[in-house]
């Protein structure tokens, strides 16, 4: 196995586990504040049950070797996690997670203008196709009541794709300390803001889920992805999770994506796929 062929099956794989998330979100019936509290705090004890079986090192002695660019990951998980969670619960799901899909072509551009990240000409014009289909979506809702939904993904976009560059750009930087911090800063948001901490057993049955098996497993494996391969090939596999996480909401809570997500969604996973098949060239090495 390639180390290209390494990071694209880590991102596949996480973003599959991650696509969940809309699922267990609109499952659990709460305001954005407290699922996101529950799920840092059972994500934040898997995190540290890990942690002590792989005897990994602490986070005094992981920031001291790091410095600020592990700080800078934990708060941008932070964002990206409260962003996304809080855009599930203003617009369709299917909006969500079709402009999350357009993380590749910010990765991309992170990458180039900071951290001289070379990009090919098939991945842009991959990113190209995959933006215009994020575009139809997303013109549809301009003015419409779901607008602030779709700006929070955009937002959670934009955190997101900066952490694949920074993971790209660091990548000895401990996962788990990194992912085990923005837990807690999560926590400490939610709190601040107000958590409710009576729920029901559907709403526990859909933070343990979420916070302590998919989500932070899911998170886990897309974070070592950018150790095998380029941020924006990494991040061009959101679509894994635009695919994915409209078929669970339509499933589970007969949420039909409109028409025009339906072509957005098509226009994504083209570009994926012209992105990554028959793909040739260099195939970076671990930094």
């Amino acid at each position: 196995m390639t180390n290209r062929t390494r990071g694209w099956l880590y991102a596949a794989g996480g973003m599959l586990m991650v696509s969940t998330d809309s699922f267990f979100i609109r499952w659990s019936e709460e305001e954005a504040w407290t699922i996101s509290f529950w799920v840092a705090a059972f994500s934040l004890v898997l995190y540290l049950g890990i942690g002590t079986v792989r005897r990994e090192p602490g986070p005094v002695r992981a920031f001291r070797a790091a410095g600020w660019p592990l700080l800078a990951v934990a708060v941008g998980a932070t964002v990206s996690q409260l962003a996304f969670v809080t855009a599930v619960t203003r617009t369709s799901v299917a909006n969500v997670v079709v402009i999350v899909a357009a993380s590749p072509i910010v990765a991309a551009l992170i990458g180039k203008a900071f951290f001289g990240e070379s990009t090919s000409r098939r991945v842009w014009t991959a990113i190209a196709i995959t933006f215009s289909g994020v575009v139809v979506i997303v013109v549809r809702s301009i003015g419409e009541p779901t607008l602030d939904g779709d700006l929070l993904a955009l937002l959670a976009i934009f955190a997101f794709a900066t952490n694949m560059n920074l993971w790209r750009r660091w990548p000895a930087m401990s996962r788990l300390v990194g992912l085990s911090t923005a837990a807690v800063f999560v926590m400490i948001v939610c709190l601040a803001v107000g958590v409710t901490f009576a729920i029901d057993g559907r709403a526990l049955f859909a933070f343990v889920g979420m916070g302590f098996v998919f989500n932070p497993l899911g998170r886990l494996l897309h974070t070592h992805a950018p150790k095998y391969a380029p941020a924006g090939e990494v991040a061009m596999f959101t679509p894994v999770e635009t695919v994915a996480a409209s078929i669970w909401a339509w499933i589970g809570f007969s949420e039909v994506p409109e028409v025009w997500t339906v072509v957005g969604g098509v226009i994504v996973i083209v570009g994926m796929l012209y992105g990554t098949l028959g793909r040739t060239g260099p195939r970076p090495v671990p930094l």
